[in-house]
């Protein structure tokens, strides 16, 4: 998973891995960036998921590109509330993204969008990013899909994962298969 420093990266995965929500996790601001994994079926396949999630410092830059390699599928996240996330997209995670693992699929992602159904007495961010601005970046830098997400309501996390795979199998159909690595 790549993204912005701030975007949900580590939200998403431990909310998925463990069910739950929490306000309480440790960010991966060191060099041994997280890992989580485990077995999942999906369309009656059984795959060995492993999730790399990465920290987006500039001194982490060359360290989580050494990552890539082995990558069968990347999340490239932004927030719909933050939309310096959203550009960042196609300024800095598409780019770094096709120079290290040209034809790996990658699925874009807009996470919290629990922010657009916000409480109308609570202030929240007014231009946040629309469904439609999501569709138009992934055609605008060839993603696989495009999808939405909320840890914290635990809105679209298993589709996420699920089409992940999905991404990777029916290009591993065309080559051998193995494990997926996000």
């Amino acid at each position: 998973m790549v993204g912005d420093v701030g975007v949900g990266k580590t939200s998403l995965v431990m909310t998925y891995t463990s069910e739950a929500w929490s306000t309480y996790y440790t960010f991966p601001y060191a060099p041994n960036f997280e890992r989580y994994g485990g077995n999942l079926l999906v369309d009656g396949t059984v795959v060995n998921l492993s999730i790399l999630d990465t920290a987006d410092t500039e001194e982490f830059d060359r360290l989580r590109v050494k990552e890539y390699p082995d990558t069968d599928v990347f999340l490239c996240l932004f927030s719909v509330a933050h939309p310096p996330s959203f550009e960042n997209v196609s300024a800095r995670w598409h780019p770094e993204l096709s120079h290290h693992c040209p034809g790996v699929p990658i699925l874009l992602v807009g996470s919290k969008v629990d922010l657009r159904e916000a409480d109308p007495e609570v202030p929240h961010p007014p231009d946040l990013i629309s469904f439609e601005q999501g569709e138009d970046m992934m055609r605008a830098i060839g993603a696989t899909k495009y999808m939405e997400c909320s840890s914290l309501k635990q809105k679209g996390l298993s589709a996420l994962f699920q089409e992940a795979i999905r991404a990777v199998l029916h290009k591993e159909k065309k080559k051998g298969g193995g494990c997926v690595f996000i």
